[in-house]
């Protein structure tokens, strides 16, 4: 039984973190099998086994960004071959709109390479945003920061989701960005959840960061309260002309055990294989669908880097026995929930919250 004044000293730090970094690094240390099994099971009990969310992302305002952000090609301070591009007009992104549901796309992702949005810039966002909800598709922007009540134009226009990565860890962030403080993305992501919008945040993993980096920004990410409805998990795509241009290559095991510790700490988020699937073959995507990621972007570009083609995809799913994921909101029906007895040998050794 606590006593007074442990009970007080509780109060003011606040409760426990669910997930500390040295938990998510124990979950990163177990044999890979032991891992992909948990993180299945983990899958199974939120989510339709082997279905699969498609999105595609669109970049309706290209480059000139202020922001230094060391692995983005779309910075005006870095010399990428990147061209800067006014704001698409509304017309020509509901044609790529419509395109993209009749591939069978179910969320629409639209992003603006803006440090953050004027008035009237959102004004003419939220008029895409209306039209390509009318069509029936699930609707995401990312426009970077956020002002008050900014959240709640774009939640009555009908978004969905807005997109808001972390990127990578508190302690590591001021080695990839110094424009922004990592405060100020809290702060979006706080004004994003107080409008009632879903919240789609993850990182990119592959910028020379430790794994206890890696630990520490799925542990940030699991805390969050609560945890994202969608985590997209990119790897680095390294760009000419960007500071991360001659990062050292991410081991492909280490990028499948990442999207595992993410969807068994975060179990009903949509956890989205995202960029860098170009340069992975079909083994490691194969083994990421294992580890739990139940979404991808469909389409030959992510923004501005290259993403496999639609035929590729489909190839691939074919391969693997995979489907698209049925209408409705994502996770909302496991249809093949595990046993518990499956996951009953992981109990007395899993990595779970820190004893209070």
């Amino acid at each position: 039984m606590d006593t007074p004044m442990l009970s007080i000293e509780r109060r003011r730090q606040g409760p426990a973190p669910a997930w500390t970094p040295d938990a998510v690094l124990d979950l990163y240390a177990q044999p890979l099998n032991d891992l992909l099994l948990r993180a299945q099971t983990a899958h199974r009990r939120h989510h339709p086994a082997n279905a699969v969310q498609q999105s595609t992302l669109l970049s309706v305002k290209t480059g000139a960004c202020p922001e230094d952000c060391a692995y983005c090609p779309q910075s005006s301070r870095h010399a990428t071959a990147v061209q800067a591009e006014p704001l698409m007009a509304c017309e020509d992104v509901l044609a790529a709109a419509r395109a993209a549901r009749d591939a069978g796309a179910q969320r629409f992702c639209m992003g603006a390479a803006w440090r953050s949005p004027t008035e009237r810039q959102l004004d003419e966002v939220i008029e895409m945003v209306r039209a390509v909800k009318a069509m029936g598709l699930e609707t995401c922007v990312t426009l970077g920061m956020l002002k008050p009540g900014q959240p709640e134009r774009l939640k009555a226009a009908g978004l969905d989701y807005y997109n808001h990565n972390l990127d990578t860890a508190r302690d590591h962030y001021g080695e990839i960005i110094t424009t922004r403080r990592y405060q100020d993305r809290l702060d979006t992501l706080a004004r994003v959840r107080d409008a009632g919008l879903k919240v789609c945040c993850g990182g990119i993993v592959g910028m020379g960061e430790s794994r206890r980096i890696r630990a520490t920004l799925i542990a940030e990410l699991a805390n969050l309260d609560p945890y994202p409805e969608s985590v997209p998990i990119n790897q680095l795509v390294r760009v000419p002309g960007t500071p991360l241009a001659d990062a050292p290559e991410l081991d492909p095991i280490e990028f499948v055990r990442t999207i595992a510790v993410a969807r068994i700490t975060m179990p009903k988020a949509v956890v989205r294989l995202s960029a860098g699937r170009e340069s992975m073959d079909d083994s490691t995507q194969a083994l990421c669908f294992m580890a739990g990621a139940n979404s991808i972007f469909r389409g030959e570009r992510l923004l501005t880097t290259p993403n496999p083609g639609p035929d590729a995809d489909e190839r691939l799913f074919e391969r693997l026995g995979l489907r698209p994921m049925p209408e409705g909101p994502a996770g909302a029906s496991p249809s093949e929930p595990a046993e518990d007895a499956i996951d009953a040998p992981f109990a007395p050794e899993a990595a779970t919250a820190t004893p209070a």
